[in-house]
C-alpha cells in the first residue's frame, strides 16, 4: 500500500503545480514556456497513472476474494476460515469440471465435499446441468458484474440494480424540477399538488461471452488457476458488449442506451462536424438544470479527450485540470468525466459527448449466470475445449427531468 501511496502523493504535487500554474496565469497572457512546463506534468501524470492503474488491478483481485469470503460469511453464518475454504472448495469443482467435464466431479468427490462442509447448508450453490452447464455462485457473478466496469463507463456510473429473476418489471420515474411549495395565509388550506410520477420497463436481455476457445494445454497445465482465466474472459466480452447497449442501445429488443435516452441540449455550428467549442461545453452544462449538476459528469470516447485536452478557455489556459487525487478527479471545464470507447468519436452529427447525473440511469443484472462446456468435433479437431457464459442484463434511463444531454456535433 505504501508503494501506492507514495505515487499518489506525487501525482498530487504534479496536480498541484499544474493548478498553480494555471493560477499564476489568470488574467494574462499564456506563453509558449507555460504550454510547455503544462505538456511535462500532462505526460508526467499519465506515467504515474499507469504504474497505480497496475497496482490498483492486484490490489482489486485481493478486494474482489476478500468479498467472497464475506458475502459466504454473512450467508451461512461461518468463520472467515470456514468461508475462505468453502471458496477454496467451490475453485476447485470449477476447475475440475472445466479441465474434465462431469467426469471430474465424480460421485466420490462429491461425497468427501458433502462430509467436510455438512454443517454449512447448501454451501456449494453451483452445480452441473444435464447439458454441461454449471450454474456459477452468486457471489462470482457480483464480482464479475463489478469488473466489467473496467471495460465501459456507464457501470462506473450508473445506478446498478441486481435481480434473483429476470421477470419484466416497471421502474418509478419522476421529475421534481418544476415542483415548488408555497407561501399561504394564516388558516389557509394548502393547496395540493400531483406529483408527475410515471414507470419506465426495466427488462432484461440475454448476452452470450461468445465461445471462449481454451486449448488442451492449457486444461492440462494444473499450474493454470483455469477459474481466474474463464473469469478475466467472461469480464471482459460481456463488459465490452453490455457496455455498448447501455450506451447506444436502441431500447427495441436491446436496452435503452444514455446516448437515445438523453435529450438534446447542444448542437454544434456549421463547420463542427469533428470539433466542439468553449462555448459548446458551457451551454451543454446550462442546459442540464442546477438540480442535477451537482452529480453531473461528461462521457465522451478517448479519442474526444484528446481534442478536449487541446481545447482552450476565453484566456487561452487549458480546460484540463488534474485532480489531486480520487475525491477530487481529472475535470474538463471543472467537471470529472467518464472515458467510455463505446461513445460515438465526433463526426457529422455524432452526439458525441453526454453531460449530466448518470446515477439516473438503471443497470439491472440478473444475478444468474450459466456456463457450458463443448467438446464437440469443432473444438477437438484443433485441440480445444469450449467455454460459452450466459448472462441476462437491461438498462434504460429513469428519469424524466432532463437529467443528461447531449452535444451533438454539426451535419455539415
Amino acid at each position: 500500500m505504501s508503494g501506492i501511496q507514495a505515487l499518489r502523493e506525487k501525482r498530487a504535487a504534479v496536480a498541484q503545480q499544474m493548478k498553480q500554474l494555471l493560477n499564476d496565469t489568470e488574467g494574462k497572457k499564456w506563453e509558449a514556456s507555460h504550454q510547455e512546463k503544462y505538456d511535462a506534468m500532462v505526460a508526467e501524470i499519465d506515467e504515474i497513472d499507469g504504474r497505480i492503474a497496475n497496482i490498483e488491478k492486484m490490489l482489486q483481485v485481493e478486494a474482489s476474494n476478500e468479498q467472497r469470503v464475506g458475502s459466504k460469511m454473512a450467508e451461512f453464518g461461518i468463520s472467515a476460515d470456514h468461508a475462505q475454504a468453502a471458496i477454496e472448495e467451490e475453485k476447485k469443482l470449477l476447475a475440475a469440471w472445466a479441465r474434465s467435464g462431469r467426469d471430474g466431479l465424480n460421485e466420490e468427490a462429491r461425497r468427501l465435499q458433502a462430509e467436510r462442509y455438512s454443517h454449512i447448508v447448501n454451501v456449494m450453490s453451483t452445480g452441473v446441468g444435464s447439458e454441461g452447464g454449471y450454474t456459477v455462485a452468486r457471489e462470482v457473478v457480483r464480482s464479475i458484474s463489478e469488473a466489467m466496469a473496467e471495460y465501459g463507463g456507464m457501470r462506473r456510473v450508473a445506478n446498478i440494480l441486481r435481480t434473483d429473476s429476470g421477470a419484466p418489471m416497471d421502474y418509478p420515474t419522476s421529475d421534481g424540477t418544476s415542483e415548488e411549495g408555497e407561501l399561504i395565509g394564516e388558516n389557509q388550506p394548502a393547496t395540493g399538488l400531483d406529483i408527475s410520477f410515471g414507470t419506465v420497463p426495466l427488462l432484461s436481455y440475454k448476452f452470450s461471452s461468445k465461445i471462449i476457445a481454451v486449448p488442451f494445454e492449457l486444461l492440462q497445465d494444473s499450474a493454470v488457476d483455469i477459474e481466474a482465466h474463464l473469469q478475466g474472459r467472461i469480464e471482459q466480452r460481456l463488459g465490452r458488449a453490455t457496455n455498448r447497449y447501455f450506451t447506444t442501445g436502441t431500447g427495441t429488443g436491446e436496452p435503452n442506451g444514455a446516448v437515445t435516452a438523453a435529450a438534446a441540449g447542444v448542437v454544434g455550428a456549421t463547420g463542427q462536424t469533428t470539433s466542439v467549442t468553449f462555448n459548446d461545453l458551457s451551454n451543454l452544462e446550462h442546459s442540464v438544470d442546477p438540480a442535477y449538476r451537482g452529480n453531473a459528469s461528461f462521457m465522451f470516447h478517448d479519442t474526444t479527450l484528446r481534442e478536449l485536452k487541446k481545447m482552450k478557455d476565453a484566456q487561452n489556459r487549458p480546460l484540463w485540470l488534474a485532480g489531486h487525487d480520487v475525491a477530487e478527479p481529472d475535470t474538463i471545464h471543472g467537471y470529472r468525466y467518464v472515458i467510455n470507447q463505446q461513445m460515438p468519436q465526433m463526426a457529422a452529427n455524432a452526439k458525441s459527448i453526454l453531460f449530466g447525473d448518470f446515477s439516473r440511469y438503471t443497470i439491472r443484472d440478473v444475478m444468474a449466470m450459466m456456463l457450458f462446456r463443448m467438446t464437440d468435433s469443432k473444438f477437438v479437431e484443433k485441440g480445444q475445449v469450449g467455454f460459452l457464459a450466459w448472462m441476462r442484463s437491461g438498462g434504460t434511463l429513469t428519469d424524466a427531468g432532463g437529467a443528461i444531454k447531449y452535444y451533438q456535433n454539426s451535419a455539415t
